[in-house]
């Protein structure tokens, strides 16, 4: 499918501003989040999440500011249904056979963007097939769209923006903030929302 087959508005295929951005409004998930922390609420979460064909996706990673030092595998893992976002401490759990299955389901899609990264970070954790990934950028840049990243994809097709305060954050800790659970669990949300924006515009 291509932009000649799809009438797309003109205010989807323009880019924006970090000045426009700044002037948005400012929103953050406000439903149901689950830190998962032990492997029997890893289970519980699993089958929860394997009832909702739409997983909005994406990990987070303790920065590196040491010149030369490579990332380690991801922290977190987060993951969003209809109903709950469940952020994963992959840090303090090990990396189990109900997780490798749900990342590995093709009729359980996982959307989210620069996937490819985040499969090969996770790949660290533990060796697994993945399927029924979907990269929201493949699909903006396939159709001509001017976004980069989940903010700038969240100012064009949903009319707000998200705040990146705690992008640089240590991940790795033992207990998270408040701050850090939010925004982890907001952008797996916005990437499923992102997902059925582009879903309800024909792009997918």
């Amino acid at each position: 499918m291509t932009t000649d087959t799809i009438d797309i508005p003109d205010q989807y295929l323009r880019s924006f501003s970090k000045e426009e951005i700044n002037a948005l409004p400012l929103r953050r998930y406000e439903g149901e989040i689950k830190v998962v922390r032990t492997e029997k609420q890893l289970a519980k979460a699993v089958k929860e999440m394997g009832r909702d064909p739409l997983l909005g996706f994406d990990t987070e990673t303790r920065p590196v500011f040491k010149k030369g030092k490579k990332p380690g595998p991801p922290a977190l893992l987060q993951l969003a249904t209809a109903e709950c976002a469940y952020v994963i401490q992959l840090n303090i759990l090990p990396f189990t056979e109900d997780l490798c299955r749900i990342l590995a389901s093709r009729s359980v899609i996982k959307t989210g963007v620069a996937v490819r990264d985040d499969i090969l970070g996770l790949q660290k954790h533990s060796r697994f097939k993945p399927s029924g990934f979907v990269d929201l950028s493949d699909i903006t840049a396939n159709h001509g769209l001017q976004t980069y990243g989940l903010r700038n994809m969240a100012a064009n097709l949903l009319g707000f923006r998200i705040s990146k305060s705690a992008q640089c954050s240590n991940w790795a800790k033992d207990q998270l903030t408040p701050q850090q659970v939010n925004y982890a669990a907001t952008d797996a949300w916005i990437s499923r929302q992102l997902y059925l924006a582009l879903d309800e515009l024909g792009l997918i």
